[in-house]
């Protein structure tokens, strides 16, 4: 990245304007990278400023006169998007939620994965795997289910696997490693959560030609057209870097970061469980969801502040009300740096203090990069 952000100060080296979907290279080596195997083409990738902004794109793409289904809890993006742009509905206070959206949950009782015999058709699902918060892989009975029941409905799946690279078992990491998945999904992805480019802002989403609308107009124009007029490309800077980390060399390198976190999730998965404390994931996603028996997690999140200086989320970000739910990842006025190395720093974390939360009710997820404070309170 740093030579090709010094060859733009030459005559030769200099890039203006690239193409909207990505790189050429890039959008071959994502798809030779992650989907050699699922017969995923390059112009079937469109690379873009990060998932986040690419969920965004599909929203306007879809429109507001669709229903929508999300895990719960999921990803809060998927439904404040969904408000942005007219899908969800009125809020409901007595609820917490909004009117028009399915809300489809996902507890321990059902192996985080929802009832689908139950659930209402949607023309939209939003399916995260693993999930954010829960750090729950579906497996591939469920993601099975899953493209059978959009089929069976005529919905469109919008998979998000951004944390599919963290996977340790043989759960799927990618929804179009399920057979009939190109013609009823949408996968984004992010180079955030598996080459820490958070900041550099990298990610991509695929589009199967075989998808297609009721009146079997391709999806793939029109996320092309939407694409084309919204977006003009990612950063050259950072697709060299995208390239960077999916030659052999670098890609060797990811895997060795991503090795550290799970290693620091273990650790922290091993110290709860060995507190006698309910734990979810930290095995097939670099965080954890602990369950605290309670106190409200904005308490616990100012308590945790103060004594130890740990900056975690609340589970109520995790809630539907954006305004009781803010998002902080700062310590001291200072973003957040992950790695923590394996066997270096985690004193920081105070698992003493974290003991003596164990008697308070509470959702506690830590997060190997960011360390994560959760819960349903």
């Amino acid at each position: 990245m740093a030579n090709y952000a010094r060859s733009l100060s030459t005559a030769e080296g200099y890039s203006g304007y690239g193409a909207e979907q990505g790189k050429k290279a890039l959008r071959k080596a994502i798809a030779e990278t992650f989907y050699r195997d699922f017969q995923v083409k390059e112009t079937e990738v469109f690379v873009s400023d990060g998932s986040q902004c690419d969920i965004t794109r599909l929203q306007l793409l879809l429109g507001s006169n669709v229903s929508i289904a999300v895990q719960d809890p999921s990803f809060p993006a998927y439904v404040d998007s969904s408000v942005i742009i007219g899908q969800a509905g009125d809020f409901e206070d007595k609820t917490g939620m909004y009117g028009n959206i399915q809300y489809m949950k996902c507890r321990p009782k059902n192996n985080f994965f929802p009832d689908l015999a139950t659930a209402s058709r949607s023309d939209i699902i939003f399916f995260c795997s693993p999930n954010n918060p829960t750090g729950h892989a579906a497996t591939r009975q469920e993601l099975e289910q899953l493209v059978r029941f959009a089929k069976e409905n005529g919905s469109i799946i919008i998979f998000d696997s951004a944390y599919a690279a963290y996977i340790s078992d043989d759960s799927p990491r990618s929804i179009f490693e399920i057979p009939g998945a190109r013609e009823v999904a949408i996968e984004v992805s992010s180079f955030s959560k598996f080459a820490g480019f958070t900041g550099i802002r990298l990610g991509w989403t695929v589009v199967p030609e075989e998808l297609s609308f009721s009146n079997g107009f391709p999806v793939i124009n029109d996320f092309n057209r939407i694409v084309c007029t919204c977006f003009n490309g990612a950063s050259n800077i950072a697709q060299a870097g995208g390239l960077a980390c999916l030659s052999p060399e670098g890609f060797a390198s990811v895997h060795s970061i991503i090795k550290c976190y799970k290693e620091n999730a273990k650790i922290l998965l091993d110290t709860f469980s060995s507190l006698g404390l309910k734990v979810y994931g930290g095995e097939n996603a670099p965080y954890l969801w602990v369950h605290f028996p309670g106190s409200k997690s904005w308490d616990i999140f100012t308590e945790i502040l103060e004594k130890t200086h740990i900056i975690t989320v609340p589970g109520r970000w995790w809630a539907l009300d954006p305004v009781k739910s803010p998002m902080l990842f700062f310590e001291k006025s200072k973003p957040l740096i992950p790695p923590v190395l394996s066997g270096v720093g985690l004193n920081k974390l105070g698992f003493d203090f974290v003991g003596s939360l164990a008697r308070s009710a509470l959702l506690f997820a830590f997060h190997p990069q960011l360390l994560q404070l959760c819960s349903t309170n």
